[in-house]
């Protein structure tokens, strides 16, 4: 018996998650279910997390957590559930298996059977948000080796566990060299430790059109967060329908298993709602908690009645159809299919039981960390580069000098282009004079010098190597 932590949620997160703890439960799930309250009416009552400190409690002690859709206010600050569960619980994996049911769900990929592993706590989705000018906003995009390290062991190590071939690797690395630089790094580094499965690396963008193409090439696909966010969905829609997937959120203590739509308030209520999307997270769950067995026959079970045509209205189809059922018919029909097996679609056999373990990271020595410099961000609302040039050459000391400007990423002082649209905002390179090592006092003494040229400095990035490899990019142009 597994003690687990159920939250119904909100719209029609009721209906369905009743309709998957029925059909939990006709199966012979061995659960212990504490069941918490989240979502609008806790947003509602003052609690802008959607979450209370007792079901926090709750959460955390038993560890595995079954969620149906919420419903996040408009406005007023209100939190995503599923953002902060994630990164505060270390929920580092977002799994998504994307698998076509043809022909019984119209798909133009019949064979597609590919898995999304998504990093799940940093990227852009840190949040971390600022606006620096009248004109320009910023949002961090951060990408730690840890975070890397973490999430590509596990798609290997899911690879491995499943039978799985391949692990492909979807990057922006030929743009953004550090941060996906990184990523595409670690996975060639951790590729190596695991030679029977083949690896392959592709640029995102002629990536994901080649898995809305030609997904039956794919496998696994590991990606960072807002990738994996944007073409997880892809995946689960060209296999028929978003409504019939499910996701895991793993981490090293704590999961969480859910349906990957939302909470669609305008069918709350009716009798309508497909619960196919909650119960294959459900069946993850399972999975993760050592019940494959039990995994393996509600997922036959619910091949046999999608195989039959019993199907909820967002998936009828009159072609292949036999009859449009609600949610509760539609658990009614899976549970009498229990202990059934798919004729023509492929039937399951979960043997591997239990979570995915992966070690837990370990620091590697520090690299030498030395400074060459700075750039300092200016709000300026001229438009003429050699204008602000000559104002900002007031900034030089004896060990850092104006090296470059340049705006939006691409360098327009020196010698740059009168063609350059240019907004207020400016970064401006100082670097050290050859032969000179700088140190913060000297940065201090650059910014020293802009507050008294009544210069707007609004924010500096230091300039560092790392065991002597430059730690920053280079302005698009130079």
């Amino acid at each position: 018996m597994t003690k687990i932590t159920v939250a119904k949620g909100d719209g029609i997160g009721p209906e369905i998650m009743d309709a998957t703890l029925r059909i939990l439960e006709a199966a012979g799930a061995q659960l212990d279910i504490d069941e918490i309250d989240v979502g609008e009416k806790v947003y509602l009552a003052g609690n802008t997390a959607g979450i209370s400190k007792e079901a926090w409690e709750t959460i955390r002690r038993n560890k595995i957590f079954l969620k149906a859709p919420i419903t996040t206010p408009q406005g007023g600050g209100y939190k995503s559930l599923n953002v902060t569960t994630r990164k505060t619980l270390g929920l580092f994996a977002n799994v998504r298996p994307c698998k076509s049911l043809h022909p019984y769900i119209a798909t133009k990929h019949p064979e597609m059977d590919v898995v999304i592993v998504r990093e799940n706590e940093e990227d852009l989705y840190a949040g971390i948000e600022h606006q620096q000018t009248d004109e320009v906003v910023q949002c961090l995009k951060l990408i730690s080796r840890p975070g890397c390290e973490k999430i590509v062991t596990y798609a290997f190590e899911y690879a491995k566990k499943f039978g799985r071939k391949k692990v492909t690797c979807f990057t922006k690395d030929n743009i953004m060299k550090q941060t996906d630089g990184l990523f595409h790094k670690v996975f060639d580094e951790i590729a190596a430790k695991y030679p029977e499965i083949e690896n392959e690396h592709w640029i995102v963008d002629i990536g994901a059109a080649k898995l809305a193409d030609s997904p039956e090439v794919f496998d696994v696909i590991v990606m960072p967060n807002l990738y994996g966010d944007v073409l997880s969905d892809v995946a689960a829609q060209i296999t028929g329908s978003v409504g019939l997937a499910g996701s895991s959120n793993i981490g090293h203590d704590h999961a969480m298993f859910e349906a990957i739509h939302g909470s669609a308030p305008r069918r709350a209520g009716q009798n309508m709602a497909n619960p196919s999307g909650l119960l294959q997270g459900a069946i993850l769950m399972l999975q993760h908690i050592g019940q494959s067995d039990i995994a393996a026959k509600v997922q036959n079970a619910w091949l046999k009645t999608m195989e039959d045509g019993v199907h909820t209205y967002d998936v009828y189809d009159e072609k292949v159809s036999t009859k449009k059922v609600g949610t509760k018919e539609f658990a009614d029909a899976v549970i009498a299919n229990i202990g059934e097996v798919p004729q023509h679609l492929k039937k399951v056999e979960f043997k591997n039981a239990g979570a995915i373990e992966i070690p837990k990271h370990t620091r590697r020595p520090r690299a030498e960390k030395v400074l060459e410099g700075v750039d300092v961000f200016v709000d300026w609302e001229g438009t003429d580069p050699d204008v602000i040039g000559e104002k900002l050459q007031n900034m030089n000391t004896e060990v850092l000098n104006l090296t470059m400007i340049t705006n939006r990423g691409v360098k327009v002082w020196p010698n740059g282009f009168d063609e350059t649209f240019c907004t207020d905002h400016w970064r401006c390179r100082f670097k050290a004079v050859e032969g000179k090592a700088p140190t913060k006092a000297d940065i201090i003494e650059v910014l020293t010098k802009a507050e008294e040229s009544g210069i707007d400095a609004i924010k500096t990035e230091n300039l560092y190597t790392f065991d002597g490899v430059r730690g920053y990019s280079l302005g698009q142009g130079q």
